[in-house]
């Protein structure tokens, strides 16, 4: 068992026995299935520990607090700071060391000895080279290390086909306006599924305050059976 997740603790605050089926260590998901809504922060958080991003997308009230999430478009998965943290999945990403580049010859020839172009000479160019080089770089050092997992996971797959009209294939963009779409689209996507390496799910998986009102009504009908 993980250090600092004990069983104990958890069936003790929900009043549930010692020897209750799941138990959290060993079936956390649908433990957190049925006492998603019952636990409090401080003992929720815990199940970080003993599960990961994407096996809790499983979990009806966890996707519905992402994509909560996304509909408020945070600035984490904005295009400006997501295209810079996830290159690979940025269409536009073979002219992104271009851009960079140019923003470095731009510099150079405003700021650079007082902008002056015969003093200046070719060092704008090669400052623009360079950056361009040090960015394509750094996409294929990501493409290579990065894991390009495009699983997308479902509580119930009843066939391969239904799976395929649920998720249609993306046709590719035709403009840099399609392609910036597409993009923060695969972003959001991505993010409730769990897909995004690097993303901080436990601020959002874990945030009750998240949690729609079907959500809420739902388990006041819950108690209310009780």
């Amino acid at each position: 068992m993980q250090s600092g997740f004990q069983d104990s603790d958890i069936l003790s605050y929900l009043t549930l026995p010692q020897d209750y089926n799941p138990l959290p260590s060993v079936d956390p998901i649908e433990f957190l299935k049925r006492h998603l809504h019952e636990l409090p922060p401080n003992i929720i958080q815990r199940f970080s520990l003993v599960t990961t991003p994407k096996q809790r997308t499983t979990i009806t009230g966890i996707r519905n607090r992402r994509l909560k999430f996304t509909e408020s478009r945070p600035r984490s998965l904005s295009f400006a700071v997501a295209r810079n943290t996830w290159p690979t999945l940025w269409q536009g990403r073979e002219r992104r060391g271009q851009e960079e580049g140019k923003e470095e010859q731009e510099w150079a020839k405003m700021n650079f000895l007082g902008g002056s172009e015969q003093q200046v000479g070719n060092l704008a160019k090669l400052l623009g080279d360079m950056e361009e080089e040090r960015e394509a770089e750094r996409v294929r050092f990501i493409q290579r290390t990065q894991a390009n997992d495009d699983f997308v996971p479902e509580e119930e797959s009843d066939s391969e086909d239904e799976n395929d009209s649920e998720y249609p294939e993306i046709q590719e963009p035709e403009s840099p306006q399609e392609a910036q779409a597409l993009f923060e689209r695969r972003i959001r996507e991505r993010f409730i599924y769990g897909l995004l390496e690097g993303a901080d799910y436990d601020s959002v998986d874990w945030d009750e305050w998240l949690d729609v009102d079907d959500d809420r009504n739902a388990e006041e009908r819950w108690f209310d059976d009780d």
